[in-house]
């Protein structure tokens, strides 16, 4: 992950083209949620989310399925639930 402060007015990603851009009085807005205004910390953390975006495209491409895909499945997608191992006790 290559996420950056730039001069406290921007931060950025090197892997996505995805930026937040300070508007003053710890307001920021990002690029991919037009119409909000967040925290330092929400933005940052928007940031990140497109930074990590780069990874799981890579990922998802040889499986055949999108970003978004694959994120959604994983989110809806019921988990195999599977028995916890047994311990040994020794009596």
């Amino acid at each position: 992950m290559s996420v950056h402060v730039v001069d406290r007015t921007r931060i950025v990603s090197d892997r996505s083209g995805h930026e937040a851009t300070s508007v003053g009085q710890d307001a920021w807005v990002v690029s991919f949620l037009p119409g909000r205004t967040l925290t330092a910390a929400q933005a940052l953390a928007a940031i990140q989310i497109a930074d990590i975006v780069a990874d799981v495209e890579t990922l998802t491409r040889p499986i055949g399925l999108t970003a978004l895909e694959a994120v959604g499945l994983v989110v809806v997608a019921p988990s195999w639930n599977r028995p916890s191992p047994r311990r040994n006790r020794a009596s």
